[in-house]
């Protein structure tokens, strides 16, 4: 019998991108060839982002990294090489050539999985469509149809500083994202 609770933390490299669909063939890839009690967990880490396109929230999951993915396995026998077989995964993070792969240290893991945490308790953060001193365009509200250009952004807020040409003089409004659009 071969000891199976003898698994660590291991960053495979992907085709960025494709990261949840390598997962799931790895895990497909894994039970078809009857390797599943080796490996414990395959984490693709993402947040929560909301972004704002034509003035609806639209939520989405981002990668946190990108061409990554975690394996808690006991990489023995067969396992590594079904796992950098699998379509679109480049190989193993740290492993020389020819080499075993390295896994990761508890401190590495820990600190990893803590921002995973973090990630999925952290209130939802939208990433901010504007920048300072773009000119953006008021779809709603009074100003509808007024064009100026952004000042300042308060993210706790989430509102814009906006100044606004109003009968030749500039006027400063305070706006949610979701009242402008970019030009």
């Amino acid at each position: 019998m071969v000891e199976t609770n003898n698994k660590k933390w291991y960053v495979v490299r992907a085709v960025s991108g494709q990261e949840s669909k390598i997962k799931d063939y790895i895990m497909s890839e894994v039970t078809r060839l009857g390797f599943e009690k080796f490996i414990e967990d395959i984490l693709v880490p993402t947040e929560k982002v909301i972004q704002i396109r034509k003035g609806k929230k639209i939520n989405k999951e981002k990668v946190y990294f990108p061409g990554y993915i975690m394996v808690k396995a006991n990489l023995i026998g067969e396992l590594p090489h079904i796992i950098k077989s699998v379509t679109n995964v480049i190989g193993f993070l740290g492993e020389t050539k020819g080499g075993e792969p390295i896994p990761l240290r508890e401190s590495e893991v820990n600190r990893m999985l803590g921002k995973v945490d973090e990630l999925a308790l952290d209130k939802e953060h939208a990433a901010i469509p504007f920048v300072n001193g773009e000119t953006i365009k008021v779809i709603d509200g009074p100003f509808n149809g007024f064009t100026g250009t952004i000042e300042n952004i308060n993210e706790d807020k989430r509102k814009l500083e906006v100044m606004v040409k109003i009968f030749g003089r500039k006027t400063p409004l305070e706006l949610s994202y979701m009242q402008v659009e970019k030009v």
